[in-house]
């Protein structure tokens, strides 16, 4: 019986995804473990392996939108046809290593000294995982299973004797397929980066982040892993720089949005900052100031929760609970994780989040629940120097607050107003949208973060 190959449902939130690469080409052999194809939602790349060995017959071609559950392809047994529901995706783009010039070693992987889940090697799922992770070329290891397959205790063998390691080489010495994380595709595609040149230091000789951040730093023309010069016609508009730019457009064109701006004093949160990072230093986060004025936010929401509102179907909605996004820059553009219910977390537990959150944004691990439900977002130029500008809100919430940078400067204090002192000043930005809010209820909440940040204790005491 023809076998599904589905889009898993990554969260709860998730409802479609889109294919982005077909690893291996239509009507090519696969063996259970291997890599199928990757995809994209909310800005997150996942990849899918297979779960059954056969002939991969696709259904849905690159750049396809897909329902969570819904059937991408099926595995078939030899001689069998695709169930009669089923209809061929058109063309659909191969993956597979090219073929080895005549005089080449049979084994691709025995050529390049690297090890792969190469179909022809057979092999159990946990042997494959075991080999990829230390680095063992599967393709110079003895099977000793049934028809020579390659089980577990054959790749514990070769990791103790070394008989079959493999040495990392550039992914060019191979004439195959790239291994390479997510967030390390998208760096090298828009900086004109070719992965067949950068020598990945991940298991099994993956191309990470770091791999093509030395490649980016490398002078041209110096070697593998040197930047090479942007392909001609500019780089392609897709994944995360394609999904930011159809929201943005979209926010603009069908919201009436007006920015303002706030200056804050904010040298009471200075000190403030400064002891709770040395107070939490052994069992607690770094706190930074992005925290202090996500959780000033979000209690200014709850204070005014016309500001935590969506428009719905011609209906302004008021959300009951307070999720604040904020925005995390990447090579490849923004994103934006979730903190849910920010104005009831305690200001460590918030900042112990966040953090855990924008690590995994910088290494590609959120999922779409991290990523969606989101009531209201924060996002912050200030650690460019930027002192303000103007955020663009993300549909189809009522409001974004920027943050600029925090600077000092004399100011005149005292009963008398006679007398100077050093002073530090944050600018925020608030962007509304003018269907859902006036300027004056903005301006108000504006008052109401501004006085959270002048009088930080309260982000302390408040829950």
């Amino acid at each position: 019986m023809a076998f599904a190959v589905v889009l898993p449902k990554m969260g709860m939130t998730m409802v479609e995804g889109t294919i982005t690469e077909w690893f291996v080409a239509d009507e090519s052999p696969v063996q259970e473990g291997d890599r199928l194809f990757s995809f994209e939602t909310e800005k997150v790349d996942y990849e899918v392996n297979a779960e059954a060995s056969g002939t991969l017959r696709t259904t849905q071609p690159v750049d396809a939108v897909v329902e969570a559950g819904g059937v991408c392809a099926y595995i078939l047994a030899e001689g069998e046809e695709l169930p009669p529901e089923a209809t061929p995706a058109p063309s659909a783009p191969a993956a597979s290593p090219t073929a080895p010039p005549v005089g080449a070693p049979a084994s691709a992987a025995a050529a390049s000294g690297r090890p792969a889940r190469d179909a022809s090697v057979k092999a159990s799922p946990v042997a494959k995982k075991l080999a990829v992770d230390n680095n063992i070329d599967l393709a110079r290891v003895d099977g000793t299973g049934p028809g020579g397959r390659v089980l577990k205790e054959d790749v514990e063998r070769a990791i103790a004797d070394g008989s079959a390691s493999a040495a990392a080489t550039p992914a060019a010495a191979t004439g195959g397929r790239v291994k390479a994380s997510p967030v390390a595709k998208r760096l090298a595609e828009a900086n004109g980066i070719d992965l067949q040149t950068v020598t990945g230091s991940g298991p099994g000789g993956r191309i990470v982040k770091e791999d093509v951040e030395r490649a980016l730093a490398a002078p041209r023309g110096a070697g593998p892993g040197a930047a090479l010069p942007p392909l001609e016609g500019g780089i392609a508009y897709r994944g995360i720089r394609r999904t930011i730019g159809q929201r943005m457009f979209e926010s603009l064109q069908s919201m009436a949005q007006l920015t303002m701006t706030m200056e804050v004093d904010m040298s009471d949160a200075v000190r403030l900052r400064r002891d709770l990072v040395s107070a939490w230093e052994d069992d607690g986060p770094r706190v930074t100031y992005t925290d202090m004025v996500i959780k000033a936010a979000a209690l200014a929401l709850r204070d005014h929760p016309r500001v935590n509102a969506i428009l719905a179907d011609d209906t302004v909605e008021v959300q009951p609970q307070v999720h604040v996004g904020f925005a995390v820059a990447l090579d490849e553009g923004l994103i934006v994780p979730v903190i849910r219910d920010a104005d009831a977390k305690p200001l460590k537990q918030l900042a112990s989040e966040s953090a855990v959150l924008a690590g995994k944004a910088r290494e590609g691990g959120l999922t779409p629940d991290d990523l969606t439900g989101g009531t209201f977002n924060v996002t912050s130029l200030g650690m460019f120097g930027v002192d303000a500008f103007t955020p663009i809100i993300n549909p189809p919430q009522a409001a974004i607050l920027g943050v600029g940078r925090i600077s000092d400067r004399p100011a005149f204090v005292g009963n008398s107003g006679t007398d100077i002192e050093r002073r530090s000043y944050l600018t925020i930005s608030l962007t509304i949208d003018h269907r859902i809010l006036d300027g004056a209820p903005g301006a108000q909440y504006m008052q109401s973060v501004s006085n959270y940040l002048e009088h930080p204790y309260l982000l302390l005491t408040t829950v």
